[in-house]
């Protein structure tokens, strides 16, 4: 499995504004990792150069056991799957069954295993019932999750994930979740970029927090959402649970319904 990692990576835009600035992080194979802060903070720039859009300007990024400077873009998306904040950046084909079955024949693969894929992936995303309707013709959550598809046919060992819950309605939500759960059970890494909380905090086994073009925090999501100072200074919020058990003077701090019920009785 492929594991990626970032190395006092810094990379300013063409205009000269520095948008990450030496960031140091590791991701193994296999782990969830979300990655939160506010617009500008660097997110979608760090996670864009594990596909190959960026290269860095200084430091290095490795995906698998090489760096990715010098490889080209088709390499890297064998390995990485990345699903854009704006589906419709990815979108292209006349029916939505063509569009996901795009990504794993540009990566090689043929016959009845394309559609397969391509099905299944629909199947996972709630949209088994779209594959012949033009993609367009759906609304803006569900050629989100069109996309999201695209990306799972192809298998990649690590997806990148940009907004995936950006838009969807509650069902919407559940399914995106109930992909990045189904991809970790497969040992495939998941990063997302976010700002969706509770998603990052009930989904996520790792929270990094990011402002500035820096890291201000990295950890599991009880230790990171407990740092009120990194929030304040990301511009961010706990997870709701955590809000509320904080307002009514709880000792705990519950990430998830589950752990908010155990809390609730133990504070009766």
């Amino acid at each position: 499995m492929t594991a990626v990692r970032f190395d006092g990576v810094r990379f300013s835009y063409p205009g000269g504004v520095e948008a990450l600035r030496g960031v140091s992080l590791a991701v193994a194979p296999g782990e969830r990792v979300a990655i939160v802060g506010q617009n500008g903070a660097g997110k979608t720039t760090l996670v864009r150069h594990l596909n190959g859009i960026h290269q860095p300007t200084a430091g290095v990024v490795t995906v698998g056991d090489r760096p990715t400077t010098g490889r080209p873009i088709a390499e890297l998306a064998a390995l990485v799957g990345y699903v854009f904040q704006n589906p419709d950046e990815q979108i292209f084909a006349s029916t939505v069954l063509a569009d996901v079955e795009f990504g794993p024949r540009n990566l090689g693969v043929t016959g009845a295993e394309v559609t397969t894929r391509a099905v299944e992936a629909l199947e996972q995303v709630g949209l088994a019932a779209t594959a012949h309707t033009h993609p367009m013709h759906l609304s803006l959550s569900e050629r989100k999750r069109v996309a999201l598809a695209g990306v799972l046919a192809m298998c990649t060992d690590v997806v990148v994930l940009d907004e995936p819950t950006t838009g969807q309605d509650a069902r919407g939500v559940e399914l995106v979740a109930g992909v990045v759960e189904s991809l970790a059970a497969a040992g495939r890494t998941v990063i997302a970029i976010t700002h969706d909380m509770d998603v990052a905090a009930e989904h996520f086994e790792r929270v990094v927090v990011m402002a500035r073009g820096e890291v201000l925090a990295d950890g599991p999501p009880a230790e990171v959402f407990g740092q009120d100072d990194v929030l304040a200074a990301a511009a961010v919020e706990a997870p709701q649970l955590m809000r509320l058990a904080g307002r009514l003077g709880w000792q705990r701090r519950p990430l998830t319904p589950e752990q908010f019920v155990d809390a609730w009785q133990a504070e009766r």
